[in-house]
Order: structure tokens, then sequence, then C-alpha cells
């Protein structure tokens, strides 16, 4: 039972994994935000154990694994997940399929945050492509819900 007490901590290492993870070009402008994705429903289920410090640090994490400047996806992580805790009571009464509208806005806020301060500091223009990544974390909301939630409960973690 030691996998309990650690199934957020790998939960989180499994989407940065996923997150880093090498795809071909085509494949990769469609990749979801998992790390988002799964910050997002610890954040609902428990969100007395996982909130913003922890966003924080998962984000500096992502900036280093990802080379970006640092700080980048640790300030649009944070703001994402404050967006998410504050409104967790209601979000959490909404059905998986609303959820998954839900999650979509806050993968386009994410990575319009991520656009914009990467336009502040590389003068980058925007493309369309940004935004692939919203619509695969859409439809992949409902199977990491359930997955998530599955484990959640034969651990019994509360």
């Amino acid at each position: 039972m030691i996998f309990k007490h650690y199934t957020i901590a790998l939960s989180i290492i499994c989407a940065l994994v996923l997150q880093i993870m090498p795809m071909p070009g085509f494949v990769d402008l469609y990749r979801p935000d998992w790390v988002l994705l799964v910050l997002s429903y610890w954040t609902l289920a428990l969100p007395h154990r996982v909130n913003v410090g922890l966003a924080f640090i998962v984000g500096l994490t992502l900036d280093i694994l990802l080379g970006t400047s640092l700080g980048e996806h640790s300030f649009a992580m944070c703001l994402s997940i404050y967006v998410l805790a504050a409104n967790y009571q209601r979000l959490r009464n909404y059905s998986v399929w609303q959820q998954a509208m839900v999650m979509g806005i806050m993968s386009a806020f994410y990575n319009l945050i991520l656009f914009w301060l990467q336009h502040m500091l590389t003068d980058v223009y925007f493309l369309f492509t940004y935004m692939w990544p919203v619509l695969s974390s859409m439809l992949l909301w409902p199977w990491l819900f359930w997955l998530l939630r599955k484990l959640r409960r034969q651990l019994r973690i509360n």
C-alpha cells in the first residue's frame, strides 16, 4: 500500500513524461496538455492537497524539461489552477462532458497565456496550430477523469 501515499506524485510524473515524450511532428501538434489535465483533476478532487503551490513547482519542472524560459509554464499553470481551485465546488457538480468543456476553456486559457509570454519574450506570432492541444485535451478529459477517479477510489485517497 505504499503506492497509495505516492499516487498523486506518480500521476504527475507520468504526465510530465507524456508531456516531453518525443512524437512525430504531425502528431506533436495535437499533444494534449497532460500536466494541466492531471493537476486539474487532482485540484478538483482534492483541493486541500493539490493547489497553486504544487502547480508552481510542477510548472517550473516543466519549464526545465522543455527548455523554455524559467517561469513561463509555471505562471500559466498557476493562473489556470487558481481559477479551478477558486471554483472547484461548482465544477465538481458538472457532468463529465460539461467539465470537458470547462477543461477546453482552461486549456485555451493556459495556451494563450503561454503564447502571450512567448510573444513578449521572443516576438513569436500567433498560429492557429497553437490551439490544437485545446481540442485534444477536451477529448481526453473524460477518459483521464474516469481513470484517475477509479484509481483514487480503489486506493481510498483523500
